[in-house]
């Protein structure tokens, strides 16, 4: 074995095995629809995104919530997704809000300065309970 903090050649790195981009839909009766986004929602799954987005919007949901948690990157492509969604779901007079909980994330939203646009929660749960009393953003 080599000198502490040298690498021993011939040994492989453990890496963290990439997810894959999928949506799951979970719906809490009528009023309430979750998209949970898993891997990377960038420029090439845009399009899937944004139909899934509109499905699911289209089916009248009082609100809508994205649970970012499994998510591993946010491109600037997606973001634009998520805002024209935010804007037609609200235009329906319906709420939508983004679990955000993984700093990375959130530093993308924050960069962008959609912190001040969209509302974030840290968990799943926050944003239920957001989502079924209307409250407003936590000034998050």
């Amino acid at each position: 074995m080599g000198a502490p903090g040298s690498r021993a050649t011939g040994t492989t790195e453990k890496r963290q095995p990439i997810e894959e981009f999928r949506i799951d839909e979970e719906r809490l009766g009528l009023a309430t629809a979750v998209l949970a986004i898993y891997g990377e929602a960038d420029m090439r799954v845009a399009s899937e995104l944004k139909d899934r987005l509109g499905e699911v919007i289209d089916d009248g949901p009082s609100a809508v919530v994205l649970d970012l948690s499994a998510a591993t990157f946010v491109d600037s492509t997606a973001l634009g997704v998520l805002l024209g969604a935010m804007k037609r779901q609200r235009a329906r007079g319906g709420r939508f809000r983004v679990v955000a909980p993984m700093s990375e994330i959130r530093r993308i939203f924050e960069i962008t300065l959609l912190d001040r646009v969209f509302e974030l929660d840290l968990s799943r749960r926050e944003a239920l309970a957001a989502a079924r009393d209307g409250r407003p953003r936590d000034g998050l």
